[in-house]
């Protein structure tokens, strides 16, 4: 689990070019994602970048989306954003190490959803101003000239599970933090959940949502129950003193299992005890 990361573990996306709608996703969810990217027409992304500009919203809760270093839009992107407090940025199609060339004063979440951005994810990670990586499933499918993500039953598919994974173990391998990909079917609440429910088990910091209602769900899933909450807490009292693998309830702790519980009692906001 990545220090520092100061959003999540609900991140909402915005549209920017609707300003009317910064203040209620802010309130909604853990973060907002101001959307200068897919979310916004071409024709409307001049009027959107003078919303982002107008209608200023907390700084320390906001990202704002930023078009692809290939799009011809990146630049104009900047150039809004300076006339702003907004220093937190998400990247899209990010596909390597010069596509953050110009950005090394701003937090960037480098968002890996293509082939080549998948596969450049730990160089990203890497880089000073990366704080996270995001996968994304739909793009990198149609980077791949594919068709869809998921088989029918909403499982993903290997690929995507895979670009999933690559993106994860980059972001743990370099100390920065990781975010899951989106659940675009808004009618399914337990997929979101079981997703959302295997990103905390794989130590993701945060899930990106599309819609108000996710957020709880997500919240949800990233807050231990008390059940777990509690086993974590003895688990870590019990090792107070042991000087390395011992006996508790019948089962053998050692020194990764005692970060596991560490990172359960960090999620309910807690302080673990680490011996």
């Amino acid at each position: 689990m990545s220090a520092g990361f100061r959003f999540g573990p609900a991140l909402l996306f915005c549209p920017a070019d609707r300003p009317d709608r910064y203040r209620k996703a802010l309130e909604r969810s853990d973060a907002v994602i101001l959307d200068l990217e897919d979310a916004v027409a071409p024709a409307s992304k001049p009027a959107a970048r003078r919303s982002l500009v107008e209608h200023p919203i907390d700084p320390e809760r906001v990202v704002v989306r930023l078009n692809p270093a290939s799009s011809g839009e990146l630049a104009a992107d900047l150039e809004a954003l300076r006339q702003t407090a907004y220093r937190t940025v998400m990247l899209a199609k990010c596909e390597g190490t010069a596509d953050l060339v110009g950005l090394g004063e701003l937090e960037v979440i480098a968002l890996c959803e293509t082939a080549r951005g998948v596969l450049a994810a730990g160089e990203l990670a890497a880089l000073a101003p990366v704080i996270a990586l995001m996968w994304g499933a739909e793009d990198l499918l149609a980077s791949l000239g594919g068709t869809s993500s998921r088989f029918p039953d909403g499982r993903y598919r290997d690929v995507a599970r895979h670009a999933r994974s690559q993106v994860r173990l980059a972001a743990a391998a370099h100390g920065v933090a990781a975010v899951d990909a989106v659940h675009l079917d808004l009618d399914d609440e337990a997929g979101l959940r079981a997703e959302a429910e295997d990103a905390v088990a794989l130590g993701f910091e945060a899930t990106a949502c599309v819609h108000p209602r996710q957020v709880d769900v997500v919240r949800a899933a990233y807050r231990p129950d008390p059940g777990t909450l509690a086993r974590a807490r003895e688990v870590l009292a019990a090792a107070a003193g042991e000087p390395g693998v011992f006996a508790f309830d019948g089962a053998m702790v050692d020194a990764p299992l005692l970060r596991q519980a560490e990172a359960v009692v960090r999620r309910a906001g807690g302080s673990p005890t680490i011996r």
